[in-house]
């Protein structure tokens, strides 16, 4: 099969969740030796170890298309100009990824274009109905952004607010344009507002189980962890409510306990929370395992955001206990109580996590089942196996 995929960022390194999904999404495909013509578009430099990683996976091509700062300015204002369009689509748009997106349609000649995330569907909407094409909308864009509002500065907060009315609309008009739809979990198919949205079919992300193995017998410096892209709204409130609301209540019962919150591109303000009692801060970490290995339980209070949480899977995978929110919960699926806990207030995260430090063959317990758990449930090749399967089906 000759298959095109459209990217809004380059799928290496592995430090986002969209390039996460994208990378193992296509190594299984080209594993399954289909023709793969990759166009990625990016807003940073591209090193050669990530072109070396990604290249042999695409036999079709490999095509780059910087976006420049001026592109980028340009395409918010004109987003901002023209009635229902998002900031987030016109940032990533630009007449000359355009073309090259028109030329690669006309030469490769794909059997199915795969086009991952709504901010890219605007690149393929003159072409709906010519050639079989799926969206990813991988989560709900439009929900994580009207989450935001209410915990926002003020003078973000209109334009949050519309935006998330944008998105919604393009959400549901973009539909339309693609014979078919993919998304991460039914928690975030739910959140699509289309009255067809139980047709999306449910591609969920997996772990990479030979590189996330446990290692229990390693040196535990730290009592809890939170980890993920720092300058990513939804981990930096997070990880903002874990060291000023949740880590203090769990000092009162463990007074040494201490947090470390790791992450590439840490925002002013998780940099800061290094200035709180027991907390550290590492930024970028060139092997997050040693993040994963070094801690006694995982912790991701998510209060905003969609889709589901690729750390939680990672430290299940490495046999950590974990605590989360429902919010986080709801996509990822299990037992609370037998694979992982579950609370929804800092009171209550807080106790959950204090249980665990006090605990070690309970909490021993509970990481093993949920290594087990995550081992059943998400494994890459299964579960693209689904998104090959749809591909196939519609060619």
């Amino acid at each position: 099969m000759k298959l095109l995929v459209l990217l809004s960022r380059f799928p290496y390194p592995l430090d986002k969740g969209d390039k996460l999904r994208a990378y193992h999404q296509l190594r299984y495909l080209a594993g399954r030796g289909h023709d793969v013509c990759l166009l990625a578009l990016s807003d940073e430099p591209v090193s050669a170890a990530g072109l070396a990683a990604v290249r042999p996976l695409c036999r079709g091509g490999l095509h780059l298309h910087r976006l420049g700062r001026l592109g980028r300015g340009r395409g918010l204002v004109r987003a901002l100009a023209t009635a229902g369009r998002p900031l987030q689509v016109g940032y990533f748009y630009e007449a000359a990824a355009q073309r090259l997106v028109d030329k690669l349609l006309a030469d490769f000649r794909p059997d199915h274009v795969y086009c991952q995330l709504i901010r890219m569907a605007e690149y393929l909407r003159t072409h709906a109905g010519r050639v079989p094409m799926t969206l990813d909308y991988m989560d709900v864009f439009s929900a994580g952004v009207a989450r935001r509002v209410a915990t926002a500065p003020a003078w973000q907060r209109p334009v949050l607010a519309l935006e998330a009315r944008r998105l919604a609309a393009y959400e549901a008009a973009a539909w339309g344009w693609f014979g078919h739809h993919t998304i991460i979990s039914d928690q975030d198919r739910q959140l699509i507002a289309h009255p067809q949205n139980e047709a999306i079919t449910i591609v969920s992300n997996g772990i990479d189980f030979t590189h996330f193995q446990p290692q229990l017998n390693a040196p535990k410096p730290h009592d809890l962890l939170f980890c993920g892209n720092m300058g990513y709204h939804p981990n930096v409130d997070a990880a903002c409510w874990l060291a000023e609301e949740i880590l203090p209540l769990v000092q009162r019962r463990h007074p040494s306990a201490s947090l470390l919150v790791a992450g590439t591109t840490p925002t002013p303000r998780v940099l800061a929370l290094a200035r709180r009692p027991g907390v550290g801060v590492s930024g970028w970490l060139p092997d997050i395992r040693t993040a994963y290995a070094g801690a006694r339980v995982f912790v991701a209070p998510m209060r905003v955001g969609t889709g589901l949480q690729n750390k939680l899977l990672e430290a299940m995978a490495m046999q950590l206990p974990c605590v989360t929110t429902p919010l986080a919960h709801n996509a990822l699926g299990g037992t609370p109580g037998q694979h992982l806990l579950v609370a929804d207030s800092a009171p209550a995260l807080a106790d959950a996590l204090a249980d665990l430090l006090a605990d070690p063959a309970g909490a021993a317990r509970l990481a093993a089942a949920g290594r087990t758990f995550v081992a059943e449930t998400y494994d890459w090749a299964a579960v693209t196996a689904q998104l090959e399967n749809l591909f196939l089906n519609n060619c």
